[in-house]
């Protein structure tokens, strides 16, 4: 490990060099991919230096209980040492998580949907709980989300709604919520107050840009509509609304947010390429999944991953096992904790499996 912290220091110096360079400063491209280094080494240098500073004085109060004649200072120093140990191992589990590799597709944006399941009009109506949920959490992590089609369930919610949402690492973080969320509660259309379960898929795709994919326009069939969202005047009254068919795999993807049918077709063409890209995703994924099977799930939207009972507060990740009875916050985005657990768990897995730099 020290050998692989020494190597990452000295990058970071050559980066910390190249990072303030004028041919570099003016190429915007060179400019981000080199700061985005900068940023992933700094800190793990903070971290080894750290380790580093710690070590030292580790050895530092060994020598002094070893020489030390003064019994009082011993004592001393053994309470210091006492201390400085743990310090180092959290220090030591810490840099081994920031040595796993990290995800490339991490940093993207993503395309989100989610669709009402099993459960009718109540399974429509949590997708639109779900949406909210996500659309709280989006807006304390400081990012950007804009709706790119939704179809309404009859008695509220959503049967289908798809947006995009961009910002710092989204992918990384939004990815494990992929999967069928059950919620068990007393509908709001149900007059006989008794509890019932209902479902609701969620897929976080990552966003695909055109060198990830590349889409032959002869193997697109695209049909026009007239939108049935938001509008003003332009709804109903012109076919902005944009459908497009990607024969080869069946593929259909519809965009009506926009006024503009050209800007449909844009944003329709990218959630198309995103999910082209899910599906080659899955295939690496599932074979590395063919080797070890992964706690955590490889994000699979088939597998159920969560459980919102609302008559006991209690919300479930069946992945981890991890419970808490706190559904009001959940529900107002406070869903952090377990992304973090989740991270925790995915990290431990590539570990145990000797996955470093």
């Amino acid at each position: 490990m020290i050998d692989k912290l020494e190597a990452i220091k000295e990058r970071f110096e050559e980066v910390s060099q190249q990072i303030i360079q004028p041919e570099i400063v003016s190429d915007s491209a060179r400019y981000s991919k080199i700061s985005k280094e900068y940023k992933d080494l700094g800190r793990i240098v903070e971290y080894y230096n750290a380790y580093q500073k710690i070590q030292k004085d580790i050895a530092g109060t060994k020598e002094l209980i070893a020489t030390e004649k003064d019994e009082e200072l011993r004592e001393m120093a053994k309470e210091e040492l006492d201390e400085l140990t743990p310090k180092l191992e959290e220090l030591e589990q810490s840099i081994k998580e920031l040595l796993i590799p990290k995800d490339p597709n991490d940093s993207r944006n993503i395309i989100l949907e989610i669709r009402g399941g099993t459960g009718g009009d109540e399974a429509a109506i949590f997708a639109g709980d779900l949406f909210r949920m996500y659309q709280r959490f989006f807006e304390r992590m400081g990012w950007r989300s804009s709706i790119m089609d939704f179809t309404e369930g009859t008695n509220g919610g959503y049967k289908e709604i798809i947006c995009k949402v961009e910002g710092e690492d989204v992918y990384g973080k939004m990815k494990f919520e992929s999967g069928v969320h059950r919620v068990q509660r007393v509908p709001q259309t149900e007059s006989q107050g008794r509890i019932h379960t209902s479902a609701a898929s969620v897929a976080v795709l990552p966003e695909a840009e055109e060198v990830d994919v590349q889409i032959n326009m002869n193997d697109i069939r695209v049909d026009t509509f007239q939108s049935s969202g938001a509008g003003g005047q332009s709804v109903n009254t012109t076919y902005s609304a944009v459908r497009l068919t990607h024969i080869p795999s069946g593929l259909v993807v519809s965009c009506q947010d926009e006024r503009s049918q050209l800007k449909n077709k844009d944003r329709a063409l990218s959630v198309l390429r995103s999910r082209l890209y899910e599906i080659e995703l899955k295939k690496h994924n599932d074979a590395i999944s063919s080797q070890r099977k992964s706690m955590v799930g490889s994000g699979d939207r088939s597998d159920k991953i969560r459980t919102y009972n609302y008559p006991q507060s209690r919300i479930t990740d069946h992945r981890i096992g991890y419970t808490v009875y706190n559904l009001p916050a959940v529900m107002e985005g406070d869903i952090g904790e377990f992304i973090e657990k989740l991270r925790i768990a995915e990290n431990a897995e590539r570990m145990q499996e000797g996955e470093t730099v």
